[in-house]
């Protein structure tokens, strides 16, 4: 029996001990979520893979793939096919006709490559390699045979079953999602914290954005902006839970306290308070913003440093040694960046003043803080209470 499946391959848990069967089992009941209204699908771990099938007869990959393809921790997908013949003879015939149906029109040449991990298989790799590459090459198919660098590579995977399959898609790598916890990811309109977003859960964290909204300041079509980038995120990650705290009175507080070269870094470390408050209510262990060394006056060194004593969990900084370009081309590979350029400025560019601070004195900045914290704290309570979650 012979019939279209597909192979799916993971990248750095296979390297995990104690734990590979932890991120296996995520990871498969993840795929699994996914696909379960797809019907009769069978997803089962295959040394080191896992394979996908339908029990009915040939998987529709063109249905399935979009589908799981975002799942982190998955590297690769191979369309196959599986067979249960093990005859060499018979895999000589099989291997040629889905090689005449997969091989792309401009191929010049081609290789077999055979992965033999039954080792009661009684011919060797190279033997079923070349024995499956001589029917092709003596075959009516024009093409040369090129061991180096070849147009395209027949693979030929010997378990269980036998698998052939010629190419593989792309996937998105990292940790499968929520492995390695929860962070609370402080969320803009802009390019960056969303693309930081994207990268702490390719590693595996949970996100939960916080966005900090300013009417009158700033619009609503700013606030859906940014919630069609958690949406976007959500295609990576799942469901996602989002805050959106009320910043005005805040914000004008601190307009009206605060020297306005020292605002922006006073504002952020409010942001971050308020944050770190959520984060004990969500048991996150960690904030994620979209700094960038160097990159505006509030994320030069002095000025992280100056933010670090606003909460008492790390900050995690994906993006901090990416230029803009890396974070741009980010951006637009997930989808994030023809919403990050619609023309709605949120509350940190409106606040923004002329000539900030690059240098700031960490101590005081704190003693500065400290003076009107009595005032200050009210509206932080007061912003808290009134949170929009999603």
């Amino acid at each position: 029996m012979t019939k279209k499946v597909l192979l799916v391959k993971y990248g750095e848990i296979a390297l995990r001990k104690g734990n590979r069967k932890h991120f296996e089992y995520k990871m498969l009941n993840i795929i699994r979520n996914n696909i379960k209204d797809s019907g009769e699908i069978h997803v089962v771990r295959e040394q080191g893979r896992f394979m996908i099938e339908d029990v009915n007869g040939d998987l529709d990959i063109k249905k399935i793939l979009p589908q799981i393809k975002n799942i982190f921790g998955l590297t690769s997908f191979c369309l196959a096919i599986k067979t249960t013949e093990r005859d060499i003879e018979v895999l000589r015939k099989i291997g040629l006709e889905f090689f005449k149906e997969n091989m792309p029109k401009n191929a010049q040449s081609f290789k077999v490559e055979t992965k033999r991990s039954d080792k009661q298989y009684p011919i060797t790799s190279n033997e079923v390699s070349a024995s499956i590459g001589e029917a092709i090459f003596d075959s009516s198919i024009d093409i040369k045979v090129n061991l180096q660098k070849p147009d395209i590579t027949l693979w030929v995977e010997i378990r269980n079953y036998v698998y052939f399959y010629v190419d593989s898609i792309t996937g998105e790598g990292g940790l499968p999602y929520g492995t390695s916890g929860k962070g609370m990811l402080l969320l803009s309109g802009g390019f960056d914290s969303p693309v930081a977003g994207y990268l702490a859960a390719r590693r595996g964290v949970e996100i939960v954005p916080v966005y900090f909204h300013s009417p009158p300041f700033v619009s609503e079509r700013a606030a859906d902006k940014v919630r069609d980038l958690v949406k976007e995120l959500s295609r990576y990650t799942g469901t996602i839970k989002m805050y959106i705290v009320p910043f005005t009175e805040i914000q004008l507080f601190l307009k009206e306290k605060i020297a306005p070269q020292k605002l922006t870094l006073m504002l952020k470390r409010v942001m971050l308070r308020i944050t770190n408050q959520l984060a004990d209510t969500e048991s996150a262990q960690c904030l994620i913003t979209g700094d960038s060394i160097g990159q505006v006056a509030s994320q030069t060194l002095k000025s992280l440093q100056a933010m670090e004593s606003a909460t008492t969990l790390p900050i995690i900084r994906p993006l901090a040694t990416m230029d803009k370009q890396d974070i741009i081309n980010i951006a637009k590979r997930i989808g994030t960046f023809d919403i990050s350029i619609r023309p709605y400025d949120d509350c940190c560019t409106l606040f923004v003043a002329n000539h900030p601070e690059t240098k700031p004195n960490t101590n005081v900045i704190e003693k500065i803080e400290a003076r009107i914290f009595e005032e200050l704290s009210p509206l932080i309570e007061k912003a808290i209470e009134s949170i929009t979650v999603l």
